[in-house]
């Protein structure tokens, strides 16, 4: 994977007063400019917005959409055009990444000509003000459009001579350059000249801090990727990353240990490239699993990692002691100093190296900003007496991360947030934890439904809110562009419209491209929870679609069949579409199994089409080779798995769940109809299991019965007791059946290698005590696998039989895991 180069980082030296960009950009311009096309943030315009009209027409009713909402963005006449040679005025005060960032723009919008000066020429070229809002030329040129007096605000206002662009900071001026990249229109036909669109801007973010975290568990992201985040952030105006990648060794086990130099080396860089976005660079070690907080070497350990950081040039920190057990202590010492393990006593020791770093390391430290950390009750709304002490005796000036109701919830509210407020003493910073795909049940996933489902109002009760991405980083662009959009104006946030201007953002500007990335969105929509119950559907739009179908198809086939054809015909292409056409390659990097997977999925349903059709004729020939096609190509793609570097939960891509593979089953069922033969059904749901023993917890209950593994839940486990060799599962159908296929689903949380080398039975009587006898009894089916099981891994079997058993081969005593078991057969009855 590759990553262009940025705009220089604030620091470097402006053009001298009176110079003049050449024609032909320098390295730097040019570097700047290729990454701002390759992000695709200068085509982030509205898709529909009509070219402007000829000076001293009337103006065009609609001004384009800029992301984030801005508080405030209204129309001050007819649009102007931008011809080839303008005036970028600056001053001492002037952002150099900002200055930089409008260079490029220009240059990007065909203006061939670029005087950077301090002052005005008399020769009436228009003229782009950039700097402090308090600068006299600018607020003239501003002509009352309010400044916000907010950190990271902006007033921008396009007139007839000038263009104005007015930080209240730094960070204000650049994020007024990026929305003045959204004010440019395309020339209408048959005019070289491109304009810009008349507005006044005065905008400001409702949260002071936006952005992400890189706190997932899994393979961390590559320098490549987290250099594209930072370009990322900085093009949707966030202003935070926090790096706390849980499999980075030095931010969790090796905490105590220096970085490596060539590690080191690439977080300096990390840190140079988040600056030159105004991105704040948050270094996060997480010493909780094993410091000891009453030994002074530790945290004087952990002083000089936060030291070596700022010495990078990191001005803010945190502590995360999350993840972490506070009913033992990791040294006997804190027993003495801190009392018996406890809530309270964790608080207290906690509270003790918190309050020391604030004081001692960050207040002493020019230019840091306060302490962030997460507590080990990150998230709930319950008082204990752990929250009391960390109320009661944290430093006010430390920031607390909560996650919500839970550790991914659902929702979260107004009401939650002022309880969450009350419970910490201070307002909160929110680590959502979305579109993070790193536990149980986003195995093979990619979560790229909008924000949805926080209430406006939030900005009210919060510091900030930050977003957890996904393993894949450019794959969490979607959810995280709107993320950013709910953070900068969370009342001004509006689902629909942000999803679009996210797919418009991946899609450099072009509508239909767009089209297609919605297409692509609506197929991987799915949000879980840690709960059977996602807090996102999946697939909103193709859903309905297919349920519609089923609907009409009962009583007009024909009719059904000529209306669904267009959609199934829009998800074949759209994979070749994204991959001809999507300036972004490493979203393509990231999705390309889910790409391929979704073509394959498109063409099993085209093909299910075919064979509804030939059925609909009374075509036999073509229906059995319609319906051949059709599970080939299901097949190939319920084949397809998630790249081991990508991500640490293997197993099978997962999208456009469950109604594409639900249309394949009925259609199976259709055309097994038309030839006379029962229906195949899922025989083992609901069904007796049992297993050779149950595990048992500490507490003497057994949570993970053999019933787990027909319960429909492909994410609830069966697991016994792992005192036994060659454990084993097992259903009872109720009835003899005629069976097809058994598919094995392998848990994805942790321990699948131990579900390998095992024997999957048939029988229609019971089984033997011993796997050695069940393989000579006659009349058992059998079937050896030694691979590691899947999700599924699927066996297929012309058995007749009632029972189907796992038998692990091991001869030393182990834990059999299922997830669970599913049997496809046929019965003459309805049982």
């Amino acid at each position: 994977m590759t990553v262009v180069s940025r705009a220089p980082a604030a620091g470097s030296r402006a053009p001298a007063a009176g110079s003049r960009v050449p024609a032909t950009p320098s390295r730097r311009a040019r570097t700047a400019l290729a990454a701002a096309v390759a992000l695709g943030s200068l085509a982030l315009v509205a898709p529909t917005a009509a070219a402007a009209p000829e000076a001293g027409a009337a103006p065009s009713t609609a001004l384009p959409v800029v992301f984030p909402t801005p508080q405030s963005l209204t129309r001050t006449g007819s649009d102007i055009v931008v011809r080839d040679r303008v005036e970028v005025i600056v001053g001492k005060d002037t952002d150099p990444a900002a200055r930089d960032l409008l260079v490029a723009t220009l240059r990007a919008h065909g203006v061939r000509h670029v005087g950077v000066r301090e002052k005005l020429s008399p020769h009436g070229k228009l003229a782009f003000l950039l700097g402090s809002a308090t600068r006299t030329d600018l607020a003239r040129a501003l002509q009352g459009t309010a400044v916000p007096d907010r950190a990271d605000g902006y007033a921008l206002r396009v007139g007839r001579g000038s263009v104005a662009l007015g930080g209240a900071d730094a960070t204000g001026q650049f994020y007024a350059v990026q929305t003045l990249k959204q004010l440019f229109r395309n020339a209408p036909k048959g005019h070289g000249r491109v304009r810009l669109a008349a507005a006044s801007v005065s905008d400001f973010p409702s949260m002071p801090l936006r952005g992400s975290i890189e706190g997932f568990y899994g393979p961390p992201w590559t320098q490549a990727e987290r250099l594209d985040h930072m370009d990322f952030l900085g093009a949707v105006k966030s202003n935070t990353y926090v790096y706390a990648p849980k499999d980075d060794p030095y931010h969790r086990d090796k905490w105590r240990e220096p970085y490596p130099a060539d590690v080191f080396a690439q977080l300096g860089t990390l840190v140079k490239r988040a600056t030159a976005n105004h991105v704040r660079f948050t270094f996060a070690v997480s010493p909780g699993a094993s410091i000891c907080y009453s030994d002074a070497a530790d945290t004087k350990a952990l002083t000089a990692k936060l030291q070596a950081m700022y010495d990078l040039g990191v001005r803010t920190v945190s502590v995360p002691l999350d993840d972490i057990s506070y009913t033992k202590w990791n040294c006997d010492a804190d027993k003495a100093a801190f009392g018996a393990p406890g809530q309270a006593a964790a608080a207290k020791a906690q509270v003790s190296l918190l309050n020391t770093l604030q004081k001692d390391f960050v207040a002493t430290h020019p230019g840091m900003r306060p302490l962030q950390m997460v507590p080990t009750e990150y998230g709930d709304l319950k008082d204990s007496p752990y929250k009391q002490t960390l109320r009661a005796t944290l430093d006010t000036s430390v920031e607390v991360m909560w996650t919500g109701t839970d550790v991914v919830p659902p929702a979260i509210t107004v009401d939650q947030a002022k309880k969450a407020s009350e419970l910490f003493g201070r307002k909160v910073f929110v680590w959502d934890n979305y579109p993070v795909n790193d536990f149980g049940r986003t195995a093979g996933r990619l979560l790229l439904a909008p924000y949805d489902k926080r209430e406006p109002g939030l900005s009210d009760h919060l510091t900030g809110l930050i977003s957890n991405p996904m393993n894949q980083e450019a794959a969490s662009k979607p959810a995280v562009f709107t993320m950013s959009d709910f953070s900068w104006n969370d009342r001004g946030y509006d689902r629909t419209r942000s999803a679009r201007h996210a797919a418009l953002f991946l899609a450099g500007g072009d509508p239909r491209l767009a089209d297609a990335v919605q297409v692509f969105v609506d197929l991987n929509h799915l949000a879980p929870t840690f709960g059977t119950t996602p807090w996102q559907p999946q697939s909103p739009v193709f859903g309905p679609r297919t349920t519609a179908f089923w609907k009409r198809y009962a009583t007009d086939p024909r009719g059904a069949i000529r209306a669904f054809r267009p959609a199934v015909t829009e998800i074949t292409r759209v994979p070749d579409t994204l991959r001809r056409s999507l300036p972004d390659k490493l979203f393509l990097s990231d999705a390309a199994n889910w790409l391929d997977a979704t073509k394959l999925w498109g063409s099993s349903l085209s093909y299910g089409l075919d064979a509804l059709t030939a059925i609909g004729r009374g075509d036999a020939a073509a229906a059995e080779r319609a319906r051949k096609a059709m599970d080939t190509a299901a097949s190939a793609a319920a084949k397809i798995t998630v790249d081991p570097k990508e991500h640490h939960q293997l197993g099978r891509v997962r999208l456009g769940d469950p109604c594409i593979e639900d249309f394949v089953t009925k259609v199976q069922a259709a055309h097994d109809a038309s030839k006379g033969l029962p229906p195949l059904r899922e025989l083992a749901r609901g069904k007796t299991a049992t297993q050779v023993s149950d595990y048992v917890w500490d507490d003497g209950t057994t949570p993970f019965g053999a019933a787990k593994a027909v319960n429909g839940d492909r994410f609830d486990i069966a697991t016994t007791g792992g005192k036994e060799a060659q454990p084993w599962w097992q259903v009872d159908l109720g009835t003899s059946a005629s069976l097809e296929r058994i598919d094995l689903y392998n848990r994805t949380d942790c321990c699948a290698d131990r579900t390998k080398d095992y024997y999957v039975l048939a029988s229609d009587t019971p089984f033997p005590a011993t796997l050695a006898e069940a393989l000579k009894t006659p009349g058992i089916w059998s079937h050896h696998e030694t691979a590691q099981a899947g999700g599924p891994t699927s066996i297929p079997t012309t058995a007749q039989a009632r029972y189907v058993r796992i038998w692990l081969a091991s001869a030393k005593p182990v834990e059999l895991n299922m997830a669970e078991v599913e049997v496809h057969g046929r019965t003459r009855t309805s049982d």
